[in-house]
């Protein structure tokens, strides 16, 4: 047992299928780790070792579900369990509960996945962090706000896991911690029972320890089976995307990019370097608006009513929110739909785009989840992106960059993701 927590989830799930592996047995492996690490990389804020058990006998008793049987997955503290607490890392929802599922996780249920438990989450999928540390250097951020999910895959604590991304919320946490992320082009996974902040940003998406198993999670989910496996028949066409966000990359960030575009081109890949037209370079400014008009709305009740319970940076933002213009949330909601017009002819025939996840490794401290300048503007397209490790920092944490498609082409984003990461060896 002391191995079975660091099989792939596609291995697990195959072993599962054949009935070589039972889902007790392996779900009790996960159960260890977490035994052994949790009091230490904080993961959790719920673990549900009884309902998950039962599960997972209840599994073995009967014939294999689906895709996903058997397989443990945490669940991001803002997706609503009928039979776990839903908090959202806020004392405003201390103790609360639901008597339904989220849609995805519902579905993930449907597949034979096993809900081990709530992964932490930042202060209402905002930024006020937790108590999650990164387990690779346990004084570092995880990044946020999906900041659970991503510590928890990473220190082999469950193999899948859900989050949201409105800014960065996937794609930089799974960088930090060194695995990978998944955000699907928006509303690919239906976001009913999951906690809103920006409706127009916010998108369901997964961590894993590599692409297949992410695009295992996804397809066993949404019974999607052209998700997997992401095979790709020759070596993708690669633009390499400094961004206008690119002065705000480190050293070390920028060197990781230029290295893995000639390490990719000598493994087959044409890589070439691609500017975003000029009209993106107001993005940046253009999502923080849009983010913020929406979140001051969406939060409304809790802040009206449970202000003096939220952090009180949290508190202020959501007053600072409705001092957004409207003309400015108009203008910027225009330019989004103007720029994800343009973004086919901006890759050109690239397949995709490889840029920087990030802006560097993980900061030190635990009062900042980081800077999420390099994951925004694809939020406000829309667009899916993964997170892949592609090096490691001097002071040994993970550096990562994100593999970004065109709309609606998750499946050819998740195969040349895959092969991106495979021939980067990390």
């Amino acid at each position: 047992m002391a191995d079975l927590h660091r099989l792939s989830a596609t291995q697990a799930a195959e072993r599962m299928s054949r009935r070589e592996l039972g889902a007790e047995v392996y779900l009790r492996a996960f159960l260890e780790r977490i035994d052994a690490r949790e009091q230490e990389v904080r993961a959790f804020a719920y673990v549900g070792r009884e309902q998950a058990l039962a599960a997972a006998r209840k599994l073995d008793a009967g014939a294999v579900q689906g895709m996903l049987h058997g397989l443990p997955i945490g669940v991001k503290d803002i997706f609503e369990t009928f039979d776990m607490p839903t908090q959202g890392g806020s004392q405003v929802y201390a103790g609360h509960t639901t008597t339904h599922d989220a849609a995805c996780i519902a579905l993930a249920r449907r597949a034979g996945g096993v809900i081990l438990g709530k992964t932490v989450t930042t202060e209402l999928a905002t930024f006020p962090p937790n108590e999650t540390r990164n387990p690779h250097k346990l004084a570092h951020t995880p990044g946020g706000s999906s900041s659970g999910s991503a510590a928890a895959v990473a220190d082999h604590m469950v193999p899948l896991a859900t989050g949201t991304q409105t800014l960065g919320s996937i794609i930089r946490p799974a960088a930090f911690c060194g695995v990978v992320g998944y955000k699907p082009t928006y509303n690919l996974i239906p976001r009913k029972g999951v906690w809103a902040d920006a409706d127009s940003l916010d998108t369901v998406g997964v961590f894993a320890n590599n692409v297949p198993d992410a695009a295992l999670f996804v397809a066993g989910m949404l019974s999607y089976p052209g998700l997997f496996p992401p095979v790709i028949p020759s070596a993708p066409r690669i633009g390499l995307c400094r961004s206008y966000q690119w002065d705000r990359a480190s050293d070390e960030m920028k060197t990781t990019l230029e290295q893995a575009g000639r390490a990719l081109e000598r493994a087959g890949a044409r890589v070439q370097a691609v500017d975003l037209p000029p009209r993106f370079e107001g993005l940046l400014v253009a999502q923080q608006t849009v983010a913020w008009w929406e979140i001051g709305r969406t939060l409304a009740d809790e802040t009206i009513r449970h202000g003096h319970k939220m952090r009180p940076a949290l508190y202020e933002r959501c007053e600072y929110a409705f001092q957004v213009k409207p003309e400015d949330y108009h203008r910027s909601v225009a330019l989004a739909r103007a720029c994800r017009q343009e973004l086919p002819d901006a890759l050109g025939d690239c397949d995709v785009l490889l840029t920087p996840a990030a802006t560097g490794a993980a900061p030190f401290g635990l009062e900042s989840t980081g800077d999420p300048s390099f994951n925004q503007v694809w939020s406000l397209l829309h667009t899916p992106c993964v997170a892949v490790p592609a090096a490691m920092s001097a002071d040994g944490l993970p550096l990562g960059l994100q593999v970004v498609g065109r709309l609606d082409e998750d499946r050819r984003t998740l195969a040349a993701a895959h092969w991106v990461h495979q021939r980067l060896g990390v």
